[in-house]
């Protein structure tokens, strides 16, 4: 017996020493800065730096705006949107680690985020059109070796969030001025499903307010997560701060929390127990149970406006790109999420919006 109790504390010691001694890579996009960061963060000293500083764009004296950001999934790529374009964006492929520019293609108006299917490989990219008229915009769907669309399928006005679910079947976006959750079969290259997340109270004045054919978007959602394990997906509505939960099985809004001011970006951890999202009009991150369905925590970012939400696989430690305000420079916050909260603070560039978690080395 004593010899299975110190196996036991030798193989959780050994354990914690290990998680201890990680180092966490990732990249995030500064948009007003042109470039992108590849950032580490050593677990064991609690301090984060800057590995590489990469310009992208093509042209030195205008801001082309690197938005959406993400690896590819056997991870030797990195790939990154540019959102400004005359009219249109593009996609931007570099090597991970070197960071060497391979290629790029011409996307939609105003390309955002992105996600790779584990089943067909490709790469789905909604188009937001900001910048353009409100009338439906597109999902491009790529081929990431040869970075030639292979197609591009009609969505809801303003899509954002590109997520992928788990085994890479479906593809889920939301449409902001519609507010609307939208699942795209992945290999059939086409909207399967549409589904409403606004309040139904708030859709029922909504509609009574407004002639037929035209209506007020009351939700803005903003991003979309799928669960790990489960099926359901997690939908921040921005305009009416609360985030929807999903049930994809009988495609019906299962839950909805009430959050702080104006969710803009969510992330469901690896192990499927935590939800954290970024308040953007409250200058603070969100960290829910799941299980129980609580905020446990509400952090205040090191600079007012937080934007994108990274989770590394051992749902240790979330990552939150904060964007700063007019000249002044962005950051990222770590925040612990065992011990609820912030650790550390990397400082980078002007808004910094697109983060993705790369690796995580030993």
């Amino acid at each position: 017996m004593k010899r299975v109790l110190l196996l036991l504390v030798l193989f959780l010691a050994g354990f914690c020493h290990h998680t201890a001694a990680q180092t966490h890579h990732l990249y995030v996009a500064a948009e007003s800065e042109d470039k992108v960061y590849q950032l580490a963060f050593d677990a064991r000293s609690g301090e984060g730096d800057i590995r590489d500083s990469i310009a992208v764009g093509q042209f030195p004296t205008e801001n082309e705006g690197p938005h959406g950001i993400n690896v590819g999934i056997e991870g030797d790529y990195w790939f990154l949107s540019l959102a400004h374009g005359n009219p249109y964006g593009w996609l931007y492929k570099f090597t991970t680690g070197g960071n060497k520019f391979v290629s790029r293609t011409e996307l939609g108006m105003f390309p955002a985020s992105m996600e790779m299917s584990k089943v067909t490989g490709l790469l789905y990219v909604v188009n937001f059109n900001l910048h353009g008229d409100m009338e439906p915009g597109t999902v491009s769907v790529v081929d990431p070796r040869a970075m030639t669309v292979v197609s591009e399928i009609t969505t809801g006005i303003m899509p954002h969030g590109s997520r992928m679910s788990e085994d890479g079947r479906y593809q889920y976006h939301v449409s902001m001025m519609t507010d609307e959750l939208i699942e795209i079969n992945a290999s059939a290259l086409k909207i399967s499903r549409r589904l409403s997340v606004a309040p139904e109270e708030s859709a029922s004045a909504s509609s009574a307010a407004n002639p037929p054919g035209k209506t007020e978007a009351i939700a803005q959602p903003t991003w979309v997560d799928p669960h790990p394990t489960q099926g359901l997906v997690y939908v921040a509505n921005n305009k009416s701060n609360e985030i929807v939960e999903v049930d994809t099985q009988r495609w019906e809004v299962s839950r909805r929390y009430n959050t702080g001011k104006a969710p803009y970006n969510l992330e469901i951890s690896h192990d499927g127990q935590w939800l954290v999202a970024s308040y953007k009009g409250e200058g603070a991150t969100g960290i829910w149970n799941l299980q129980s369905g609580k905020e446990v925590a509400r952090i205040t970012n090191s600079r007012r406006i937080p934007h994108g939400v990274a989770i590394a696989p051992d749902s240790r430690y979330a990552f939150i790109s904060v964007e700063g305000i007019g000249g002044e420079a962005g950051s990222v916050d770590v925040i612990d999420l065992q011990a609820l909260q912030r650790v550390e603070v990397i400082e980078v560039g002007k808004q910094a919006g697109g983060i993705v978690y790369w690796k995580t080395t030993y």
